[in-house]
């Protein structure tokens, strides 16, 4: 009955073209930290500098995300993602057809994928302006599940690089994006009820909100968790385990594909029992799965069963925060999925950037993973600290029918 009734409740062409849409922008997004290896090797690039290009794009669409999420409100999300899409394309064919010999080159390009980590700030607020409060989780989840993006680029990128050139693998990625701009035209539509657009000082006005910040870093561990390991970890089974870039991309894309997927079960779960304790739950998992990677275990095999786990509980909360979101900020909801989404990138900036100098600096990356898993306990004393208000305030039975 409850699946029955989702299925009703909104639009799900739109639901389903903002999935596709995310998806293959969180492809490209990612598509330098599958391609780094072969890349590092051809530019002489150092373990912080393999880190750095990996984590650039991620910087970049955190802080493009804000703009996005501007470009939603007042052009409405359709149009927003319609221009976000032109200019990636554009960006690849350059990728493709320009000249990537130098190390700032690819930081130059990674600043041009960071618009299609933007992607995020249209997608969500695109499929949650269908949706009643009850239904929050789950659509943000399914169309979250664009993650799985990240998948497909560990996948296929080491292997079409190896048959065709690195730099190759950009034009052929022309082609999804292009089919996915053409579904996402004919089959998405601007909700009715989307709110007026707010004035700039209106934006930061929800900055003063201690709600809007929590949520911020919240979500900066478990994205960033997600996004920052996403990128990271084909040049670590590769330095680490001295895996080949396509069996290194195989593992990463198992990762990978077990964090995306389980996006939606995040905010399914947390419609049925509440985004406050899913996401408790998901912190304590992914602190102790990151605390036993951080160990530098003897071989690939049990490591990649470590990280597949931190995984699901990191996608399991992204879908959790998001269920929790809407809740709150609904009249708000395009800036702060920017916003929210920003501090994501962020965070995954901070791991993947974060690993390589922990490896060069030390050997290891041990040091970067110990933090990263000690900010999943942070988190989880900072949800703690503010359940109980949020529980009596915005997120009581009188105030929402959804789960808190």
């Amino acid at each position: 009955m409850q699946k029955t009734s989702f299925w009703k409740a909104g639009h799900t062409p739109t639901l389903l073209a903002a999935f596709f849409y995310f998806d293959l922008s969180f492809m490209v997004w990612v598509i330098l930290g599958p391609l780094g290896v072969q890349i590092a090797r051809d530019l002489g690039l150092t373990a912080a500098q393999k880190g750095l290009i990996v984590a650039t794009p991620l910087l970049a669409g955190a802080l493009l995300r804000i703009v996005m999420g501007v470009l939603v409100d007042h052009l409405k999300p359709k149009r927003a993602g319609a221009i976000g899409q032109v200019i990636v394309i554009a960006g690849m064919f350059w990728a493709w057809q320009g000249k990537l010999d130098s190390y700032h080159s690819i930081l130059a390009l990674g600043v041009i994928l960071g618009v299609a980590g933007a992607a995020f700030a249209v997608a969500l607020p695109l499929a949650s302006r269908w949706y009643p409060p009850e239904h929050q989780g789950t659509a943000l989840g399914i169309a979250g599940a664009g993650n799985s993006g990240t998948a497909f680029a560990a996948l296929f990128a080491p292997t079409l690089a190896l048959a065709y050139g690195w730099q190759n693998v950009f034009g052929l990625c022309l082609i999804p994006l292009g089919v996915a701009l053409v579904v996402y035209m004919v089959f998405a539509k601007d909700a009715p009820s989307a709110p007026p657009p707010k004035s700039m000082l209106e934006y930061l006005q929800v900055l003063k909100d201690k709600d809007a910040w929590w949520f911020m870093f919240f979500y900066s561990v478990t994205f960033g968790g997600f996004s920052g390991l996403a990128s990271s970890l084909t040049i670590y089974f590769n330095s680490q385990y001295g895996l080949s870039p396509v069996t290194a991309g195989y593992f990463t894309a198992a990762c990978v594909f077990a964090g995306s997927l389980v996006r939606p079960m995040g905010g399914r779960l947390s419609d049925r029992i509440g985004g406050i304790k899913t996401l408790s739950i998901m912190y304590v998992l992914a602190a102790i799965f990151l605390f036993i990677a951080s160990i530098g275990l003897s071989s690939a095999v049990p490591a990649v069963i470590v990280f597949v786990l931190a995984m699901l509980a990191l996608g399991t909360g992204n879908g959790a925060v998001f269920q929790l979101v809407p809740q709150r900020f609904r009249k708000e909801i395009g800036v702060m999925t920017g916003l929210v989404g920003m501090a994501g990138g962020i965070g995954g900036f901070y791991l993947a950037s974060s690993l390589g100098f922990s490896k060069q600096m030390t050997g290891s990356y041990q040091l970067g993973l110990t933090i990263f898993a000690s900010l999943a306990v942070v988190a989880l004393i900072g949800l703690s600290s503010v359940k109980g208000r949020w529980r009596t305030t915005w997120g009581s039975a009188a105030m929402t029918s959804a789960r808190i």
